[in-house]
């Protein structure tokens, strides 16, 4: 497998990296990715991005891919890290990015963990929930979910077990990109930046 390329923002200085991958269809320099690592970069983070194999092929010939199966992208997590070798780690995504991340966050000793989005379980099928590893995860967790994400509402998330170590912050009226209608009188800026503040925030005060 290819050794991943990075891009970094914030700080060399600072004393926590938190690397983030990308969601199943945008690459790691999607505006969203690239809002939220320049975000916290600003916020006294050092953020890494990388991307899964198929995506960076991608980027190579132009030609879209399916994502690559489960083992490989957790595996290009293992390989990711290795490569950056922090001192003081975190990991998460954007929703799959967030997901895998959460696949390996105790197995990689990290100090936290953020999901951009979390899948909890497939659009219109809550009956399939991504839950199970969530309900005994150890790594301090954040995700970030919008109050109407079709992967999960706050009304179906209440119900769920989760771990004691998992907090949520939640985007109002926000989407899967935590975007919100025109009519709720928010916009998608003070979305992010609120969910900016609370991922440093949790971040760096862990």
């Amino acid at each position: 497998m290819t050794p991943a390329r990075f891009l970094f923002d914030g700080s060399d200085e600072g004393s926590l990296t938190l690397v983030l991958a990308h969601g199943a269809g945008a690459p790691m320099d999607s505006p969203f990715m690239t809002a939220f690592a320049e975000g916290l970069g600003r916020r006294g983070l050092r953020v890494a991005r990388f991307e899964f194999p198929y995506m960076a092929a991608r980027r190579g010939d132009g030609r879209k891919r399916p994502p690559d199966g489960q083992a490989k992208l957790l595996e290009s997590w293992r390989q990711a890290v290795a490569a950056l070798q922090p001192a003081r780690l975190a990991i998460g995504g954007k929703s799959m990015g967030g997901r895998m991340a959460s696949l390996v966050a105790d197995e990689l000793g990290a100090a936290g963990l953020i999901c951009l989005g979390y899948p909890f379980h497939p659009p219109g099928k809550p009956e399939r929930l991504r839950t199970a590893h969530l309900e005994a995860i150890e790594t301090p967790t954040l995700i970030v979910q919008g109050t109407r994400d079709p992967f999960g509402t706050r009304a179906e998330v209440r119900d769920y077990g989760l771990s004691d170590a998992l907090r949520l912050h939640w985007a109002e009226d926000g989407n899967h990109d935590l975007v919100p209608r025109k009519a709720s009188g928010r916009s998608a800026e003070e979305n992010w930046s609120e969910a900016m503040d609370a991922v440093a925030g949790f971040l760096l005060a862990s």
